[in-house]
C-alpha cells in the first residue's frame, strides 16, 4: 500500500529522549518499509526513517522553542493534505488537527487516538466520517462507535531494551514531572520505605509551578535524586538496573509506555490501576496494580516474588513493535475492504 503517516511536530521521529507518540510512529513506520509498503512520513526535518520524509519544519518545535506552535502545525498538516491523493491511506498520529479537514479528500484516513476525549473537540467528531483505532481499551471512553475499528496496543523494539535479572538498589521514576503522573506520590512511597529513589524526566513549562511547589523542596532528601531528563541509552540503563518503575498516575491513562519498557528490561512496575493500566500489567506476576500509597508500598516489600523472566516474555507476547505493525496493516485492510 501507498501510507502517508502523520506525526506530531512538537518533537522530532523518534525522539531524543522523551516522546511516546513519536517513538510508537517510528516503530510503525520503519516496519511498515521493511513489509514492502511504500510510507511517507510526515514529521520534522530533523527526522531520523527508512521511509520517505517529507517535512515543512526543519526541527522539531521543542528545539525551536517555539512559543505559538498552532502557525506550524497547521502548515505541517496542510501538507499532508496536499498529497492526499498519492496514497491509499492517510494514518494521522496528530489527532483532531487534521480529522478537521478529512472531508476535503477522499483518501480515506485512520486517526489513532492517543489521548482523551476533550468535549470541546466534540465539533471535529461529529463532522469526521473516517476511522480510528485506540491505544488500549480503557481509552476508548468518550468516542463515538462510528468509525472505530477496535484496539492497537502501542509496542517497543523488545530486543534494544536489555533483559537483566540482578537489580540495583532504587526505585525509578521515569517520565514527564508532573502531577498527573504523580511524581511527588513516588517520592512519598520511597520516602517512607526509606529507599532510594531515582527520578528522570523532562519539566515543561506548564509543569514548572508543579515542580518547584511539590518536587523540588523534597530534592534534599539524600535518596532522592532528580537526574533530569534521559536520553535513549541511560534510559535503558536505569530500567535495567532498577528494582521496579514506579508509576503512580493520577488520571485514567490511555497507554503509558514506560511500563512495557521497564518489563521488557525484566524490571516489574508498580501502578495505580487508572485508565489502561490494568491491561498492560499482569498483577502479581509482573508488577502489582495498587490504588493508594499505602498499596504501592505493599508492593515494593513483595518485589522478590516477581520473576524478571516472565516481565520480558509478558512483553514480548503482548507489546512488541512486529505485533503492533501487524495490528494496523489489519486495520489497513479492513478500510480497504469497506472503501472499496
Amino acid at each position: 500500500m501507498r501510507i502517508a503517516i502523520a506525526s506530531p511536530t512538537w518533537e522530532r521521529v523518534p525522539p531524543p529522549a522523551y516522546g511516546g507518540i513519536e517513538a510508537v510512529v517510528s516503530l510503525v513506520a520503519d516496519g511498515l518499509v521493511r513489509r514492502g509498503h511504500e510510507v511517507t512520513l510526515y514529521a520534522t526535518g530533523d527526522s531520523i526513517t527508512t521511509a520517505r520524509l517529507c517535512s515543512v519544519l526543519d526541527q522539531s518545535l521543542r528545539t525551536a522553542g517555539v512559543d505559538q506552535p498552532l502557525p506550524y502545525q497547521l502548515a505541517h498538516v496542510a501538507s499532508v493534505l496536499a498529497d492526499a491523493d498519492r496514497y491509499d491511506l492517510i494514518h494521522n498520529h496528530c489527532g483532531e488537527l487534521l480529522m478537521a479537514f478529512a472531508h476535503l479528500k477522499s483518501t480515506p484516513m485512520l486517526t489513532t487516538i492517543h489521548g482523551p476525549m476533550v468535549p470541546d473537540s466534540r465539533i471535529v467528531w461529529d463532522h469526521y466520517d473516517g476511522y480510528f483505532n485506540t491505544i488500549s481499551h480503557a481509552s476508548k471512553n468518550g468516542f463515538p462507535d462510528r468509525g472505530y475499528l477496535g484496539v492497537v496496543y502501542n509496542g517497543i523494539d523488545v530486543e534494544s531494551f536489555p533483559f537483566t535479572r540482578e537489580k540495583g538498589d532504587y526505585l525509578l521514576f521515569l517520565g514527564r514531572v508532573s502531577i498527573e503522573k504523580g511524581t511527588h506520590v513516588a517520592i512519598e512511597a520511597a520516602r517512607r520505605l526509606g529507599q532510594r529513589l531515582i527520578i528522570a524526566g523532562k519539566v515543561d513549562r506548564v509543569d514548572r509551578s508543579y515542580f518547584e511547589a511539590e518536587v523540588a523542596p523534597l530534592l534534599d532528601d539524600p535518596n532522592v535524586c532528580y537526574v533530569g531528563e534521559a536520553d535513549a541509552v541511560r534510559k535503558r540503563e536505569l530500567f535495567a538496573n532498577a528494582r521496579c518503575l514506579l508509576h503512580p498516575v493520577m488520571w485514567p491513562e490511555p497507554f503509558g509506555l514506560v511500563m512495557p519498557e521497564a518489563m521488557a528490561c525484566g524490571t516489574p512496575v508498580v501502578a495505580f490501576g487508572r485508565g489502561s493500566i490494568p491491561e498492560i500489567i499482569v498483577h502479581g506476576q509482573t508488577g502489582f496494580v495498587v490504588d493508594s500509597v499505602e498499596g504501592m508500598i505493599d508492593a515494593i516489600r513483595q518485589l522478590d516474588q516477581i520473576d524478571p523472566a516472565r516481565c520480558r516474555s509478558w512483553v514480548a507476547e503482548r507489546f512488541s513493535a512486529e505485533k503492533m505493525v501487524t495490528g494496523y496493516e489489519c486495520l489497513y485492510e479492513e478500510i480497504d475492504r469497506q472503501t472499496r
